[in-house]
Order: C-alpha cells, then sequence, then structure tokens
C-alpha cells in the first residue's frame, strides 16, 4: 500500500488504564457510565484531552480488550464531534510471550499500521502498558495507569508534552521515557 499523506501526525491511544478505568464491581462511587459488564470511570480532563490532541494529531484507538466493548467505550469517551479514524481491539494483537515478565502478551506491532500505508515515524502510541510494545518501543509514550484517582493529573501534562512534540519529523528519534521531567507547563483546560 503505498504511503499515506499525513498531514498530522497518528496519536494511537489505548483505553483502559491509560483513558479510562472498567471495573467489574465499581469504586464505590457513581460511575461515568456502564457497559454490558464493567462500570467505567473516565480520567480526568479525557474529554478536553481529546478536543485539544485533535487539533494537531489524527487519532486512533487500538486495545488489547474486545471489539464490541472498545466501541462502546469510544462512544461513551470521544466528543461526538471527534471520531477516530479507526478502533482496533485484541483482534488486531499479536499473542506474544514476554519471557521477563512470563506471560503471554497481546502485542500492538505497528507494522500493522505501516502495511496501511502509516509512515511509522509520524505515528506515536500512548498506553500504560510497554509490554504490548516491545517491537516499537521509539513510537511509545508511557502513561502511569489509571486507577480511578479523580485528583489524576497525567492528560493535562501529557496533552503539553504532545503539543511540545507535534512538528518532531521522527519521533522515534525522541528520548519518551522521562518525557514528565521535561519543564512544560501542564495545560490548561478550563473547569
Amino acid at each position: 500500500m503505498p504511503k499515506r499523506e499525513m498531514l498530522r501526525p497518528l496519536l494511537v491511544l489505548d483505553l483502559d488504564e491509560t483513558l479510562l478505568f472498567a471495573d467489574e464491581i465499581g469504586l464505590g462511587r457513581e460511575p461515568d457510565f456502564t457497559t454490558a459488564r464493567y462500570v467505567v470511570y473516565r480520567r480526568p480532563h479525557v474529554t478536553a484531552f481529546l478536543r485539544h490532541v485533535a487539533k494537531r494529531y489524527e487519532l486512533a484507538v487500538w486495545t488489547s480488550s474486545g471489539s464490541e466493548y472498545a466501541q462502546e467505550v469510544c462512544d461513551n469517551v470521544f466528543p461526538a464531534d471527534i471520531a477516530p479514524t479507526f478502533v482496533w481491539s485484541h483482534l488486531s494483537c499479536t499473542m506474544r510471550r514476554d519471557h521477563e515478565r512470563d506471560e503471554w502478551v497481546q502485542a500492538k506491532h505497528l507494522t500493522k499500521l505501516r502495511r496501511r500505508g502509516y509512515d511509522l515515524r509520524r505515528v506515536l502510541v500512548v498506553d500504560d502498558s510497554p509490554e504490548k510494545h516491545r517491537r516499537n518501543y521509539g513510537n511509545l509514550v508511557r502513561v502511569e495507569p489509571f486507577t480511578g484517582d479523580p485528583a489524576d493529573v497525567e492528560l493535562p501534562r501529557l496533552a503539553a508534552y504532545l503539543d511540545a512534540i507535534a512538528a518532531a519529523g521522527d519521533f522515534r528519534k525522541l528520548e519518551k521515557r522521562f518525557w514528565r521531567t521535561q519543564a512544560l507547563v501542564p495545560v490548561d483546560f478550563g473547569a
């Protein structure tokens, strides 16, 4: 497939523990919404974050969860006027043995994006699970897992970082492991 004409870089977002927290039991407070099996809590600032990064990035979702769940969550998390370019589920993951952790991992190999014409130099992945990105670690911005804390401030800080690197020619050449230590002022999404 020929390379896509990428006017904006592609930002691939994970769902669980990245943009939201879902649990069968709940956290003892009112959830933001429910699915067939889960009570779901949006990460603080997620709507403002998505609106903000959509100005600079093409947005997509890749989760290791089921496809029906992924679509239902996206319908509830993404603003009505911002639709991800694609929503991939566990069906697009590749089972891989993680020998360091002695477990099987649903890996997200970005070669699948390259085959669809995306230039991997201009692709970033935001995920809380680095073990799913061993083959494409240079594209990963790892976030702290969200477990429901209503005081979480990861997304305003991440938005500032993504703003700062949006024009980079090759994201893979940027050191992203310590992105939080850069002296960036978190984006103020307002109240």
